[in-house]
């Protein structure tokens, strides 16, 4: 069947200002979307709450940095729009690297393929629009909020939703598609620029699309690295050497190392023979610092008893050069599994998986990540010995809108 030429227009928006804002006679434009998340214990997800549908019912979704989309199961409330196969929204859901859309013969609807990528389970579902409500931030305090009319997202069916958190009801991809939340976000509002920033916790958190209340306070400390391309989809950062307490690990491989970014992994994992270097420079690192090992815990290889921990070996992912680098200090490095063990948060990933290298959340919390999708590059702060910290940032209430 033909497609007709049509354009795609912007997506209807209602700002509805607080009446604070109100009293101001030049409106200032808001420095951010906010999307409030929270940990759950039992699954070590990060789950964001989001408005959708004529009613703006609260939905719980797992955030997936790396998702090319956002896709949900539908509930007995909502009533999505379903998008036509012959249409220039298809098209741009077409895009997605390794899963488009594709024409159904039988209903004519967008039919797209999702992947629940905690139990890389993948299911076709149909590509639909509904209302979505967000919080806006002004500068100062959440003071607004603003409607999206025509929110594009997959309407999932609910055997899609195995192995998430119980609540939750389906996945916020913030990857770099057409259709992701951010390329969404920043195509409806176009004063943003073109960039989200992600900061977990282990309590709450929250996505920042567009600007994000810390940038005054870690401008200094914030450092910058390349976003690299891989062949599969997501946000890969090229490590060109791994040290512990300053002493660099052998790899055995030439060149750099790409790392994939992570929220749905909960700890960093290394390939075996990377692996198994990491460790043995570790314990010999910890053992002259006078932590004594003890047996291990599982998902952990590595564990030591809580006495004498006021200092660990320092981990140090260097990136583009010696002067720019990760640093992975105690908070993120050990997890504390007992009152008496604490155990290293960094895991076996196999002998050939999918990625040498990737950082998981554990790694990431309490660490400002600003993504910015117009130059491609990531740039990185620790927030745990400032004076605020990823856990400090409040939602509004809903019943003030």
């Amino acid at each position: 069947m033909a497609c007709s030429a049509q354009s795609l227009l912007l997506l209807p928006l209602i700002l509805l200002i607080s009446e604070a804002a109100s009293l101001s006679h030049t409106p200032m434009l808001p420095k951010a979307a906010i999307f409030p998340v929270s940990k759950d214990s039992s699954t070590l997800q990060y789950v964001a709450r989001v408005f959708m549908g004529e009613s703006l019912d609260s939905v719980n979704l797992v955030v997936d940095l790396n998702g090319p989309l956002v896709w949900m199961a539908k509930s007995a409330s909502q009533s999505p729009q379903p998008i036509k196969s012959c249409s220039l929204k298809c098209s741009m859901a077409n895009s997605i690297r390794g899963g488009g859309a594709e024409y159904n013969p039988n209903s004519m609807t967008c039919t797209l393929l999702a992947e629940n990528t905690i139990s890389r389970m993948s299911k076709s579902g149909y590509l639909s629009e509904d209302m979505m409500a967000m919080e806006f931030w002004d500068g100062i305090r959440s003071s607004s909020f603003a409607k999206s009319e025509k929110f594009l997202f997959l309407s999932s069916p609910k055997l899609l939703l195995k192995g998430l958190a119980h609540d939750a009801r389906g996945m916020l991809g913030l990857g770099d598609s057409r259709i992701s939340l951010p390329s969404q976000f920043s195509t409806t509002f176009g004063f943003f620029e073109r960039k989200f920033s992600v900061c977990l916790s282990p309590k709450k958190g929250a996505v920042f699309l567009g600007g994000n209340p810390f940038e005054s306070q870690i401008s200094s400390s914030m450092m910058f690295t390349p976003l690299i391309s891989k062949k599969s989809e997501g946000y890969y950062i090229d490590v060109s050497s791994i040290k512990v307490s300053g002493k660099k690990l052998a790899l055995h491989q030439k060149g750099s190392l790409g790392a994939k970014i992570s929220t749905t992994v909960p700890y960093t994992t290394f390939e075996s023979k990377i692996y198994a270097g990491f460790v043995e420079s570790y314990v010999s690192a910890a053992v002259s610092m006078n932590l004594s090992r003890v047996q291990s815990v599982a998902p952990f290889e590595v564990c030591f008893s809580s006495k004498h921990m006021e200092n660990v070996p320092s981990i140090d992912l260097v990136l583009q050069s010696e002067l720019v680098k990760w640093r992975i200090d105690g908070e993120n490095s050990m997890v504390v599994v007992s009152d008496e063990v604490m155990c290293l948060g960094f895991l076996d990933g196999g002998v050939n998986p999918r990625d040498s290298i990737v950082v998981g959340g554990y790694q990431i919390e309490d660490h400002l990540l600003e993504f910015n999708l117009g130059n491609s590059m990531l740039g990185f702060a620790s927030l745990l010995k400032g004076e605020k910290k990823c856990s400090d940032f409040e939602a509004a209430d809903r019943e003030s809108w």
